[in-house]
């Protein structure tokens, strides 16, 4: 034995003699996990097809999909560049397929038509405007091709066999349903660039004295052979492909182009073109870039905007310039924007934030302001009527929208206020309008007979109740329709009249998945019947229940109880939550959700505990109110532990819990939560933090509702970082992470730091990995995996009667 080794041995032996703790770390050998048996035929259920409804109204197409992807196709290789995540092979989006099959239903005789494909993944599903066409881009091997489905007879044919670009939009539809504005790989692109052994040199950024703070973004570019690659996979030519299958014909020069839309009279194309050099610290959204006319040559008609690098727009800013270019929907060709007042910046005091402006073909005139508004602009929706849109303003700080009726072919009108809320206020929300198609081919919002329709989830004290209610264009005055009742959700779909008199809905309760219904004259009939692809759960319990916090704050949770619950029973809790900031109690405490939902149980839900005996409270509110947005959060942590209390004390009162056997659990925000009550409160005996954030120096540019930067509030985010009181976690914490997750400012690192921080303070925790996973989880094998290791964390120190732990660290609670 040679030194090492018996140094090694000596160490072990002695320790053990000793009495001393060995951390022994988990093998990366030890493989994917699975739970019992009876998770694992729900998660290997196949899911029910996803519906639409054509512009028709007298067609709903089924997308069939198929289960969780195999981490084995998550595994593909994967660039990492500008903020995306790129499949070389196939030039498109890195990701596994989800959607394998169609089929059409005709609504008046019920008949439903397979439409015969090979194998393969489905994506970017679109309807032609008159309804009778659908195209789509398929995923076989390494290879992007573009089909197209002639809805009456239910046939699909190949329009284009390979070369499809899909980095950004692969295809749009022309105004005349005939003919597809497709984007094709840059056919002179050469090889793919290949990265060289030996670099040319450092990489170096430089600053040049003005402010430029930026979010925490991943998968940015690194270096120069990074940029070729992008540039080379984002390099694309246009070109018209007819739905005929006869010749394609290409459209101007090729260019790094990540929009291309045709005007809605088919005359003109509005490009969105990304100009080199790109950068290092931002995405490809804030690249230079210019926006373009072209004519149905490819001859450039007018350039309408060019913007330099967005690296320096502040946090919740918006760029200055001519910003959000596109079609008036009304018109033929006719172009509208937006240009802010105040420097694209919040802070600033001004009295209107943004002008609209509007420029018509042949595009060598001067624009017309359409209208100011006091608070950001966030777009217009055009409606059926010609030239008069919806646009919509929002004021961060009180977070009123405001929707206002304006004429946009008439500038001098004047607009009319059609809404005014506090965008949190659930009870007041008047729901979506439906849409149709206008005389060329945009989708806009119906005015049909001087009404527009509304469908919404019609927020109630009892919970969620969606309506149908429609609106006098005119007068503004709202009547109701019809809205959902009984212990069952129904939601509407669309309309299949004009006047609002028939119409579809996608009914479900808690045993039956959601089905699509058709109401007409008073009579019901169903149009699909998809089975319960997990009966066996069909017996858990599940109700809306409210409670109150300390402070008076209302709060509401929906509570499952496990198919044998008996009353009196008291049961091992688990509290799944994700705070959210509200400027009033009366916003916070609003109920949402319904009861009566079918009891869905797919990938890493909490529901799975329910049926390995535990009861869940899911949704648990966690508001934190504050009237001032600006230091909403100073009491951030008090106001978690005062709703996870409550939370605890409802359990008790309504008997299924016993205030002692509690676990709290949340995702991404609902993980630095949980980490907080961990660290802040003695209520739980354990938790699970999935894809969390812990360090919130890590993120100095703000993090989700917190607009301070970390030099003008280095201590709130001292006391907001979990990270900063690891040593004050005295009960065990499972945290979980992707590997490759590239949600803003929860990298991987994240998770590994605090894991340190827990271990290094004597705390009890365990890190679990995913290879190949994001902010979520979609591969089968990890999906799995976090159900197994969750089920045995919490049947390991939660569930049992006595807790688990060591005397002494009760003790020290």
């Amino acid at each position: 034995m040679n030194l090492t080794a018996k140094t090694g041995a000596w160490l072990v032996s002695g320790a053990v003699a000793l009495g001393l703790a060995v951390s022994v770390p988990v093998s990366a050998q030890d493989g994917y996990r699975l739970p019992p048996q009876d998770i694992v035929d729900i998660v290997d259920a196949a899911p029910s097809p996803y519906t639409s409804l054509s512009p028709a109204r007298d067609t709903l197409l089924l997308m069939h999909r198929e289960s969780l992807p195999p981490v084995a196709e998550m595994a593909r290789p994967m660039e990492r560049l500008a903020g995306m995540r790129l499949d070389a092979a196939t030039n498109g989006r890195h990701g596994p397929r989800s959607i394998v099959g169609l089929s059409i239903m005709d609504l008046e005789s019920g008949e439903e038509q397979d439409v015969r494909l090979p194998d393969g993944g489905i994506s970017n599903i679109s309807w032609s405007a008159d309804g009778s066409h659908i195209a789509f881009v398929m995923t076989r091997n390494d290879q992007l091709s573009l089909w197209v489905v002639d809805v009456e007879r239910a046939r699909a044919r190949e329009l284009v066999d390979a070369g499809i670009n899909a980095v950004f939009t692969p295809f749009e539809w022309m105004p005349d349903g005939e003919n597809l504005l497709v984007t094709l790989v840059d056919p002179d692109r050469g090889a793919m660039p290949e990265r060289p052994r030996v670099p040319a040199g450092p990489v170096i950024q430089e600053a040049s004295g003005y402010e430029a703070p930026v979010r925490t973004y991943q998968d940015l570019l690194k270096d120069e052979a990074d940029a070729a690659l992008f540039s080379w996979l984002a390099s694309s030519q246009l070109a018209i492909v007819p739905v005929n299958g006869r010749r394609i014909r290409e459209i101007g020069e090729p260019g790094l182009y990540y929009s291309a839309e045709p005007a809605p009279g088919g005359d003109y194309i509005l490009i969105g073109e990304m100009v080199e050099p790109f950068s290092y610290v931002v995405p490809w959204s804030r690249f230079p870039d210019r926006t373009a006319v072209l004519d149905m040559d490819g001859n450039e008609v007018a350039e309408i905007a060019t913007q330099p690098l967005a690296d320096n727009v502040p946090i919740g800013g918006v760029i200055t310039g001519r910003r959000s270019v596109g079609w008036q929907a009304s018109h033929a060709a006719r172009l509208t924007w937006a240009e802010a007042l105040d420097g694209g910046d919040p802070r600033v005091e001004a009295d209107e934030r943004d002008s609209v402006w509007a420029l018509a073909a042949p595009f060598d005139g001067e624009p017309v302001e359409i209208l100011r508004t006091e608070d950001r602009y966030y777009g217009a929706d055009f409606t059926s009527e010609p030239g008069i849109g919806i646009a919509v303003e929002y004021d961060r700080d009180t977070r009123v929208v405001r929707q206002w009726i304006v004429d946009f072919d008439n500038p001098d009108a004047e607009p009319r206020l059609a809404e005014e809320r506090n965008i949190q206020n659930a009870y007041a929300d008047p729901g979506d309008p439906l849409r149709v198609r206008n005389e060329l081919g945009q989708s806009v919002i119906g005015v049909e007979d001087g009404y527009v329709f509304f469908a919404g989830d019609g927020a109630t004290p009892d919970g969620d109740r969606p309506f149908l209610s429609r609106m006098n264009f005119e007068t503004l005055e709202t009547e109701e329709i019809w809205r959902n009742s009984g212990e069952n959700y129904e939601e509407v779909i669309g309309l299949t009249s004009s006047d609002g008199s028939s119409f579809l809905t996608s009914w479900q309760d808690p045993v039956t998945p959601p089905n699509v219904r058709h109401h007409s004259g008073g009579e019901v009939e169903p149009v699909t019947n998809f089975a319960n692809p997990h009966p066996q759960l069909n017996d858990i319990s599940r109700q809306l229940i409210t409670y109150e916090r300390e402070d008076g704050v209302p709060l509401s949770a929906t509570l499952y109880l496990p198919a044998d619950y008996e009353e009196g029973d008291t049961l091992p809790v688990l509290v799944w939550a994700y705070p959210r900031e509200f400027n009033d109690a009366a916003t916070a405490g609003q109920v949402r959700g319904s009861p009566y939902m079918f009891t869905r149980v797919a990938g890493t839900s909490p529901r799975f505990l329910v049926t390995q005996g535990y009861a869940l409270l899911e949704n648990a509110t966690m508001p934190i109110v504050g009237d001032d947005p600006e230091t909403v959060n100073d009491s951030f942590i008090e106001q978690l532990v005062l709703s996870a209390e409550a939370a605890r004390d409802v359990s008790v009162e309504m008997g299924f819990g016993d205030g002692e056997r509690l676990a709290i659990a949340g995702h991404s925000y609902g993980a630095f939560m949980t980490a907080h009550l961990l660290a802040a409160s003695d209520i739980f005996r354990a938790g699970i933090a999935r894809s969390g954030a812990y360090n919130r120096t890590l993120t100095p540019f703000g993090f989700q509702a917190e607009r301070r930067t970390f030099w003008q509030a280095p201590d709130v985010y001292f006391e907001l970082s979990p990270f900063m009181h690891a040593d004050n976690i005295n009960e065990p914490m499972l945290m979980i992470h992707g590997q490759i997750d590239n949600n803003s400012g929860t990298f991987p690192m994240q998770s590994e730091r605090m894991y340190a921080a827990v271990k290094g303070n004597a705390g009890t925790a365990r890190l679990v990995m995913l290879p190949y996973e994001s902010h979520g989880y979609r591969a089968r094998e990890s999906v799995l995996h976090v159900l197994a290791e969750s089920i045995d964390w919490l049947d390991r120190w939660v569930k049992p009667e006595e807790d688990p732990r060591a005397p002494s660290e009760a003790a020290m609670e």
